[in-house]
């Protein structure tokens, strides 16, 4: 039998006082809810992605029987969003993951993979074969509740 423990570095939102800065800090907030996922900036929502319709998927079952809703959520949708984000603030690295209460755990590790880390296709030369490279988007993520 083989056991997997993965460990994942996380760090809490700190407060809104105490800062002196006076420069505009851009927020990315990946807010995940039982309908779907958003994307806002702190202040407003820049996108919302739906759940995916049980007919456009493969839904799994795990070991207890359960179905994995993490299926439902359009994390490639996800992904490509934050590529565009990440191509306009590229030293941007920390994000927020916000999850309403009873939104599954591995809803909560797919969707941090996916704000971490996704894969973009790179069209190769003439006669050569497309390379799927790693892009690393924002892997500093804070996690909390939903408002």
């Amino acid at each position: 039998m083989f056991s997997r423990i993965t460990i994942l570095e996380l760090s809490l939102p700190s407060g809104a006082g105490g800062s002196t800065d006076t420069k505009q800090q851009l927020s990315i907030e990946v807010i995940v809810r039982e309908k779907g996922l958003e994307i806002g900036n702190g202040k407003q929502v820049l996108a919302r992605f739906p759940l995916l319709s049980e007919g456009s998927i493969q839904l799994s079952v795990d070991d207890t029987g359960e179905i994995d809703t993490s299926k439902r959520y359009d994390l490639k949708l996800l992904s490509d969003f934050l590529v565009k984000i990440k191509g306009k603030y590229p030293d941007k690295t920390d994000a927020i993951v916000l999850m309403e209460p009873d939104i599954e755990y591995r809803v909560l590790i797919s969707v941090m993979d996916a704000v971490r880390a996704t894969f973009v296709r790179q069209a190769g030369e003439e006669g050569e074969a497309d390379v799927l490279q790693q892009v690393v988007l924002f892997p500093d993520i804070s996690i909390g509740d939903a408002p």
